[in-house]
Formats: C-alpha cells, structure tokens, sequence
C-alpha cells in the first residue's frame, strides 16, 4: 500500500519495496513460529482445538526447536530491517528510532502468544495487529520511500489494520470454545460470538470508508477499483455470521479474508498507478 501510494506521489523506491516486503514476511513468519509454540505452551492448541494441525501440539516439532525457529527468524527480520534502514535512511537520529521501532515489532510478533504475560492473552491482539499491520507498516514503509510524513495516508492505513484485524478476529471467533478453556481472552471471547460478528461487520465496512475517504482527498479516483473486492468482503462477513457455522467451517474464511485483502490493495495500486 505504501509502496503504491509512493509511486503515485512519484517517489517509489524498488529497493525500499523488496527489503520492506522482506522483513514483513519475515516478521509474519516470526509471529506464525511464536503463536504456534505459544499457543501450544499456554494450552490453547489442546487436543479440544478444531482448528487446522498446529506444528508443536501435534508433535512434528518439538517446542525447543520451535524455540529455535523463533531465534532464527528473529535474527533474519533484524538484519533485513537493518539493511533496509541504511539504504533508505541517512540521519541517524531518525535511524535510530526505526531501529527501536524494528526492535518493538520483533517482540510484539514473539510476546503475542509467548511470554510469562502474552498480550494475545489478554484480549489485545486486534490493537497490535491494527498498530504493526496498519499504522506503523504504510506510515513507516512512506516514509522510507520518501523521508516524508503524509497525513492522508494515514486513512488506508486505517483500512489494513481494520482488514487485518478482521483476520485475527475470525480466526478468533473460530477458536471460541477452545480459547475459553485456555482462558485466552480474545475479543470474541470477552463479547460473544454475537457482538465479534458485529464487530467484523465494522471492521470491514470500516475499512472500504477509510479508502473512499482518502480517494477523496488525495483525488486519486483510480483507486475506488479497490471497491471491486468489496463484494467478497462482505460475502465472508455473512459467512462468518452464520450461527450455523462449525469452527472447522470458518477456518477457510480467515484465509479468504487475508487473500481479499492483498488483493483489494493490489487493485487499489493498479488503480492509482494506470488510472491517473
């Protein structure tokens, strides 16, 4: 998204896009290993959970080397963010506080599920994930590109960390029962199912609003496109507020939801890019 909206602006860097889009994968993978092993530690992935196989609760990897994965993939994302910082940067001051920003979302992937005191544990998850996957991901990716700060940017920001926040709460609506016998208090958990569908109904029409809003005042009108992946949006909304709906039958839609949402930003960048 950022990258997108920085080639609009025309201050794209290809440099920047493939380091940044390198270290989000790899701190994606980071916090996937933690919420494994975490979740497995804390007795969230019990024999009761009826979603898909986790690696350590079924035994293909032991939680020392999950531990291990852990470590390696914290390592890489730090050395990835550092390379991406020097090339895109030349204050240090300013260096120095990505570092620090780099550092806090290392230990937000691992301390989501893992820890004496997990955050995920505590019904705060959808407050990060809106944080590292909205805000903090486009504003910061902005700026790398361009050593700017946009204010407009911050409205589709708003939209990936509502989209994202939407996956981990189905994700959460899905492990209700088993996260209640956990005593992990996700949102769904501390609401009820009835209010977290309410809830991922304002997630996503939240997040189309946020985009119209920006389109409208960047006047970037190509990017409405990103309007044609809101029909699926809100098929999987209806979907997950089916009552009738088992926890193994939602465990698709959270998938679908990540996938619409790359693809509402690859649309939206198609948009904006080809469609001045």
């Amino acid at each position: 998204m950022a990258s997108f909206v920085a080639h609009y602006h025309g201050l794209f860097r290809w440099e920047v896009f493939v380091l940044a889009a390198l270290t989000t994968t790899l701190l994606q993978v980071l916090s996937n290993l933690a919420n494994d092993y975490g979740d497995s530690v804390h007795g969230a992935d019990s024999a009761d959970r009826q979603g898909p196989i986790r690696a350590v609760q079924s035994g293909v990897i032991s939680p020392k080397e999950m531990k291990r994965a852990m470590v390696i993939m914290a390592v890489l994302s730090f050395l990835s963010g550092i390379a991406l910082l020097y090339i895109a940067l030349t204050d240090w001051v300013v260096l120095l506080a990505f570092v620090g920003l780099g550092i806090l979302a290392i230990a937000a992937a691992i301390t989501y599920t893992s820890g004496s005191k997990p955050y995920g544990y505590a019904g705060l998850g959808d407050i990060s994930v809106f944080l590292f996957f909205g805000l903090v991901g486009v504003l910061g990716t902005y700026f790398l590109h361009t050593l700017k700060f946009s204010f407009p940017l911050i409205l589709p920001a708003i939209s990936l960390g509502l989209f994202s926040a939407s996956v981990l709460n189905i994700n959460n609506i899905r492990d209700i029962d088993s996260d209640i016998k956990a005593g992990k208090n996700s949102i769904p958990v501390r609401i009820g199912r009835r209010a977290a569908v309410r809830y991922n109904w304002f997630l996503i029409l939240a997040g189309n609003v946020s985009l119209v809003a920006f389109v409208l005042v960047e006047q970037a009108w190509g990017g409405l496109l990103a309007l044609l992946v809101a029909p699926i949006m809100i098929s999987i909304a209806k979907a997950v507020a089916d009552p009738g709906k088992t926890s193994p039958q939602l465990d698709p839609y959270l998938k679908k939801m990540a996938m619409s949402t790359l693809i509402w930003v690859l649309v939206f960048g198609a948009g904006i890019v080809f469609l001045r």
